[in-house]
């Protein structure tokens, strides 16, 4: 059995030293990335055709399974290869594709989806991530930022697009299968590529404004490779099993996450393609009755998904009809985990020998840059750990000057896996982009004892009377009242304090709970000023986007709702 998660053998940073120093699996070197020196992987993959190459080795002859879909569509990493390289030579040689141009696909989760990814990326090509929930208006604008020229999309989100999308449209049940099918054996393309060419462009979600698109290289994507491997590595060398113990069934990932988003691409495909693990995909509106029937059938190892798939995974009424026992594992991004999800997640799978790891990041960092593993988060549940090897974090104020540990500020990252920039955007890219290499996260947080505690969005900053505000403390709190399912902090306009605490609550169907009881829990371990003042009870979920964040200026009236959720 795995050792007490009180007791690890190994402290984090010995563990760590003895990976990345000299002769580690994952020894360190300092490379210079645009002028700026970084610290990397010194033994890295040079591109992703180069990770799609190897991965042939997976199960001895590429025979183990890279996917299947909830249909029964699968693949293994071996057919996978095949389709890359027959469909990169129908890209060219039908459409001209080549190093540098730009490719989007639009649609929802499919095995296309995936196949198109690596094909274009393969040729030195720039795989242009569309949102699968955009309306026309959306993908117009996408469409005329990154000027692909190609796009690939499914027949529903093909139908949005009116007029002529200025670009040649394959469709993917009608056209793609030909295509796809243009030179059945073919190699893999020779195209040179180097690290620090864009590999995809993925667009930031938008919930404030026209969204971005950040430029993922292929050092980027290495760069978040090494960091996920570097925190599996850790746990087998914290929390070794018993060798005596029976052999293990391979670790099988559930993946429930878009396709156009870190949570989906670099979690789940790339990974995939990398370690050998295979992952369950999910389609259409996210079921998670559907998720644990897929989790009894398949014996999936690891549940993984944004927060808020993992409470209605964790509450559904029907969880302990379905056998989860295969499950060892849990994990997660898109946003903070509440400690109050970080205790149900235990308490719903206590089996998990690992149950819970935490991980902060963002589109512009190639989604992981600090890491709390179980251990970590028993005695600081609010943290999201500490920077991964190879990842520099810092809190510096508005003037890009350092500032000291515990205090408030902008949380600061710099490594290989920082975007070079927004596409078409230099204004943009120079406001995120700070001197020294230091990306911006529009986070505001402290550090102590090496470790983050995220206060909130920049943009989320409540300022009432002078005092700051940080909505996240708010929002913990009231996620552990028991008739509270959801919950957004958000500042409203006062005459003359400048701003006031407001609250939207989504209670339980079966709850019946008011606001002055709502007021009281809340001052019970807050200062009154950050008690809200003005409250409102919604019956209706709180509206997400795709990647399940709540759209905070829809939720206050000022914007409207345009993702269309298929």
């Amino acid at each position: 059995m795995i050792r007490d998660m009180a007791e690890p053998t190994m402290s984090i940073a010995d563990v760590d030293a003895m990976l990345t120093g000299e002769g580690g699996f994952f020894e360190t070197v300092p490379v210079i990335v645009n002028g700026v020196e970084v610290t990397t992987a010194k033994n890295r993959a040079p591109h992703l055709r180069a990770l799609l190459q190897n991965s042939a080795n997976h199960g001895g002859d590429g025979s183990a399974r890279y996917y299947v879909f909830d249909d029964g569509t699968e693949a293994t990493f071996a057919e996978n290869i095949a389709t890359a390289a027959s469909l990169a030579a129908g890209l060219a040689e039908r459409y001209d594709i080549g190093h540098g141009d730009r490719v989007a696909i639009l649609a929802a989760n499919t095995p296309e989806w995936i196949q198109s990814f690596w094909a274009i990326t393969s040729l030195g090509a720039i795989a242009v991530a569309m949102n699968g929930w955009w309306t026309k208006d959306e993908i117009r604008y996408g469409l005329e930022l990154t000027t692909p020229k190609l796009l690939l999309a499914d027949a529903k989100r093909a139908e949005r697009i009116t007029g002529d999308p200025g670009v040649p449209l394959v469709v993917f049940e009608q056209d793609f299968a030909e295509l796809r099918d243009h030179a059945p054996g073919a190699e893999l393309p020779d195209t040179p590529i180097d690290e620090d060419d864009a590999a995809t462009i993925l667009f930031t979600s938008g919930t404030t404004g026209r969204p971005k698109g950040a430029i993922i290289t292929h050092r980027n994507f290495n760069a978040y490779l090494t960091c996920a491997f570097i925190l599996g590595a850790r746990d087998a060398f914290r929390f070794p099993t018993d060798p005596n113990d029976p052999p293990k069934p391979p670790m099988l990932s559930l993946a429930a996450s878009p396709l156009f988003h870190i949570s989906g691409l670099h979690s789940c495909c790339v990974t995939a393609v990398a370690s050998g693990m295979g992952h369950v995909w999910t389609t259409g509106r996210f079921d998670p009755e559907k998720v644990l029937q897929l989790t009894e059938t398949y014996k999936i190892t690891r549940l993984s998904g944004v927060t808020t798939q993992v409470w209605r995974i964790i509450e559904h009424p029907k969880f302990h009809e379905y056998d989860t026992s295969s499950v060892t594992a849990i994990g997660g991004g898109g946003s903070v985990w509440s400690p109050e999800l970080l205790r149900a997640c235990r308490e719903a799978l206590p089996h998990a020998e690992r149950p819970v790891g935490v991980g902060y990041g963002l589109t512009e960092c190639s989604g992981l840059a600090t890491s709390a593993s179980d251990d970590v988060l028993r005695e600081h549940p609010e943290s999201v750990g500490a920077a991964i090897p190879t990842c520099d974090l810092a809190i510096h104020d508005d003037d890009d000057n350092p500032l000291p540990d515990g205090e408030i500020g902008n949380v600061m990252l710099r490594g290989p896996m920082v975007t070079p920039g927004y596409w078409d955007n230099p204004e943009a890219t120079a406001d995120t982009i700070r001197p020294g290499g230091w990306l911006r996260t529009g986070d505001f947080g402290r550090i102590e004892n090496g470790l983050l505690f995220l206060a909130s969005r920049r943009t989320d900053l409540i300022i009432r009377g002078g005092e700051n505000i940080y909505p996240v403390e708010i929002e913990n709190r009231l996620d552990e009242h028991p008739a509270v399912r959801e919950v957004v902090v958000l500042g409203v306009d006062h005459r003359e304090l400048g701003q006031e605490v407001k609250a939207y609550v989504v209670p339980f169907d079966d709850t019946d709970v008011t606001t002055d009881e709502l007021a009281a829990f809340v001052g019970e371990t807050l200062a009154p000023h950050k008690v809200p003042a003005h409250w409102e009870i919604r019956t209706e979920p709180l509206p997400r986007n795709a990647t399940g964040k709540i759209l905070k200026q829809v939720v206050a009236g000022n914007a409207e709702n345009t993702f269309i959720e298929e």
